[in-house]
């Protein structure tokens, strides 16, 4: 992570390695910075007055490490930007004048996208109230991740069924709501399709009915044609009686036939031409008996025009009414005619509601039992729960505090089931276990949520946890169980300690400590990685404030017992993945 121009920080370049990495520094040299940056780079509300004096804009960057397949990397992706050899780049800027950019995977993108990244990829417990379980929602997941198995296949079932059920339970309000419009609706169905059956329309009625009105307009104009062809197909006209009618092409093609036939008695081909001109004359005798008999068929008929034309106008009527395109003529109508018999079956289901009513009986009942064998693996779980929180509390100098995990259960069926989850904190003996928020001092609720999370290592934790000053009001042996457990805790997920203590800084695998220059700022030089030498000197300054002899052979004897400990963890059986190792569950 790289931050520039944000509050005592000029330009600081943080390496930040798996396992557990401490950060540590003098009173005010600009520790709990790391944290603030780490803040915005996670979406939280920006405040002007953190950049630096005499800047323009603060700006924070930070690369992750992800999984290219994972919920992270899908979000990125929506955004717009890229995931390039599974590694994230965010970056924050922050005006002085108040405005803040974000920018995800090498694109701009809106604030509330690294907000909801930070979901995935971590968790920031401090002395202010930044709490990752700040949620009924977020506390039942924790829970139901805590009891994995016992609740994990009812739960999946619970959700399949509840989908179900609601949309069985949305279908039956819909139909009882519009019933009166359904009612309006199929009575007008009612009444076009009566319409349509009593004019009983057949498929190209109007087109028949289009043709046949033609005729019937047009006589006189057909009757003429017909007896102006047949007239030059045959001859007989007016002139016909008295010898000067013109010759027909029937005689014209006879003549032809016979003088071909003639010259085909020389010529096998002339022959042939000769059989064509038989058939064109066969053809012809046959055309003008066709025309004779259309001439002597076409006869004025008012009455069936007008019974033609008032036919059109009704089916025209109905194709304007009930077509969705005038111009599909009847087909459309027939179309819609289908259509609404259709629907009309549907709006007259009379049990369709009752039916509807059945089922979402059924489903409901099938839900609250299934809700209640998830209630009772929830609190069989948040006893459990109970318990080994406490045990972590006890060893964190919190002998008497006491978390509750109360399972609430309802009459409403939600997403995961019947009930809500909180988690309440009795800080002390006799106190009212209070929310988990309200119920401690910063330092008291930052262990609490540090026996927390060590608790629920194992439930799909977030792949980095940061911690600011968790060891706020300890020392001593409670100090030395705070780094013990944050090991412990380091061991599947990368944790982030902002720490005064030198208890908890010896079990680092990263040590990192900040500087400032001369002028009161840190620069790039100012956050220096620790060797073992620099281990010693640090932790000797945390122990008594300057580097003496008996503040190193202190020093050096916690380094010697955390490494110890690091070792016999790694060799116990069935351990965690080592310390130091970037565990590909935890990654996002």
């Amino acid at each position: 992570m790289r931050i520039r121009s944000l509050g005592v920080i000029r330009d600081a370049r943080l390496p930040l390695g798996p396992g557990l990495t401490v950060i540590t520094g003098e009173t005010g040299a600009g520790k709990t910075m790391v944290v603030t940056g780490l803040g915005l780079l996670m979406g939280e509300r920006a405040d002007a007055g953190a950049v630096r004096a005499g800047a323009d804009a603060a700006v924070v960057e930070g690369r992750l490490s992800i999984t290219g397949d994972g919920p992270v990397a899908a979000r990125v992706r929506e955004a717009g930007g890229e995931v390039e050899d599974e590694e994230l780049l965010l970056a924050r800027t922050l005006a002085s004048t108040g405005r803040s950019r974000a920018h995800v995977g090498g694109r701009s993108a809106p604030v509330g996208v690294l907000a909801e990244l930070s979901e995935h990829l971590i968790a920031v417990h401090g002395q202010t109230d930044q709490l990752r379980l700040r949620s009924g929602a977020q506390q039942l997941r924790v829970l139901d991740g805590f009891a994995a198995d016992a609740v994990a296949t009812d739960l999946a079932s619970y959700r399949d069924l509840h989908a179900r059920w609601r949309a069985v339970a949305a279908e039956h309000e819909h139909v009882a709501t519009h019933a009166a419009e359904r009612a309006r609706e199929a009575d007008l169905l009612r009444l076009g399709l009566e319409e349509v059956e009593r004019a009983d329309p057949q498929p190209d009625e109007d087109v028949a009915l289009r043709e046949e009105s033609e005729r019937l307009v047009n006589v006189e104009v057909l009757r003429a044609a017909a007896a102006a062809a047949h007239e030059a197909l045959t001859g007989e006209g007016a002139g016909a009686e008295t010898g000067d009618g013109a010759e027909g092409a029937d005689a014209r093609v006879e003549a032809a036939r016979r003088a071909l036939e003639q010259g085909g008695a020389h010529d096998p081909a002339l022959a042939a031409l000769a059989g064509r001109a038989g058939e064109i004359a066969y053809l012809l005798a046959d055309l003008s008996t066709d025309v004779a008999a259309y001439a002597g068929s076409v006869e004025a008929d008012p009455l069936r025009l007008a019974s033609v034309q008032e036919r059109r106008a009704q089916l025209t009527a109905l194709t304007r009414r009930y077509a969705d395109d005038p111009a599909e003529g009847l087909a459309g109508v027939l179309e819609w005619s289908r259509r609404a018999a259709a629907r009309l079956l549907e709006l007259d289901d009379d049990g369709r509601l009752e039916a509807l009513a059945a089922q979402r009986e059924e489903l409901e009942q099938q839900l609250r039992a299934l809700a209640a064998r998830l209630t009772s693996a929830r609190r069989a779980a948040a006893a459990q729960l109970e318990e080994r929180v406490a045990a972590e509390l006890a060893a964190l100098a919190m002998p008497s505090a006491r978390v509750q995990v109360a399972v609430r259960t309802g009459e409403e069926l939600g997403p995961a089931g019947c009930d809500g989850v909180e988690l309440l904190l009795a800080a002390h003996s006799g106190a009212a276990p209070r929310p988990l928020a309200r119920g401690a001092s910063g330092g008291e609720l930052s262990r609490v949520m540090l026996a927390l999370e060590v608790v629920l290592a194992g439930a799909d934790p977030v792949p980095t946890m940061v911690f600011d000053e968790v060891d706020a009001g300890v020392g001593g042996r409670a100090a030395v169980e705070i780094g013990r457990r944050l090991a412990r805790l380091a061991r599947s997920t990368q944790v982030l300690v902002v720490t005064h203590l030198a208890q908890v800084a010896a079990f680092a695998d990263t040590h990192l400590t900040v500087v400032k220059t001369d002028d009161g700022s840190v620069t790039e030089s100012g956050v220096v990685p620790l060797d073992d030498a620099g281990r010693v000197e640090e932790l000797a300054r945390m122990l008594s404030g300057r580097g003496s002899g008996t503040a190193r052979a202190h020093a050096e004897e916690l380094l010697r017992s955390s490494r110890a400990e690091a070792v016999q963890a790694e060799r116990a059986p069935g351990r965690a993945p080592a310390r130091g190792a970037a565990p590909a569950r935890a990654r996002r």
